[in-house]
């Protein structure tokens, strides 16, 4: 496998790992604690910590899933396409990686967000749903700061390989 096969195949299979290891079982674990907290406990309460765990707990779920799920083929369609026409290849992949690159400061702006919002209701709202919906809330803040950190992190180097071989690939005839 040459060098570039070999960025490729860490980066893709990192984001695997973390998607079905990490993500979809904070996931399940999330929808599982909403289910246990609305089992027992009441009130403004429950509600604070069931909604945010709930509807984050499902889309960590699905999206870690779906993540997990696609990169096998990915991968495959990607790496033929590499050893078959690398034109084609970087046509194809630097920019959709240059909008996965795009998007992290709007994810570090939505986890600000959540946190600020979050620590607000914990500590100027004095009920017991912003107690629990803004712990929730910044949790929820940290878990996709650390999430997104690992995928940011493992986006550059292969990112700086695509460009290096978009700089040695003849794209063709426009």
């Amino acid at each position: 496998m040459n060098d570039f096969l070999g960025i490729l195949n860490t980066y893709f299979w990192g984001e695997r790992a973390e998607a079905l290891f990490f993500i979809v079982p904070i996931g399940v674990l999330s929808l599982v604690f909403a289910a246990v907290v609305y089992r027992t406990q009441e009130g403004g309460f429950m509600w604070g910590i069931v909604i945010p765990f709930a509807l984050l707990g499902l889309a960590l779920l699905v999206t870690g899933a779906v993540v997990g799920l696609r990169t096998p083929g990915q991968v495959e369609h990607l790496t033929t396409l590499y050893e078959t026409d690398k034109a084609a290849f970087v046509a194809e992949e630097v920019p959709r990686m240059e909008q996965v690159n795009a998007n992290w400061p709007r994810y570090v702006t939505m986890y600000v967000v959540f946190l600020v919002v979050g620590a607000a209701l914990r500590f100027a709202v004095h009920k017991d749903w912003a107690l629990s919906a803004g712990t929730a809330l910044i949790l929820f803040a940290a878990i996709g700061l650390f999430i997104d950190g690992f995928a940011e992190r493992r986006a550059a180097p292969y990112t700086n390989a695509l460009h290096q071989l978009s700089s040695r690939v003849d794209p063709g005839p426009q």
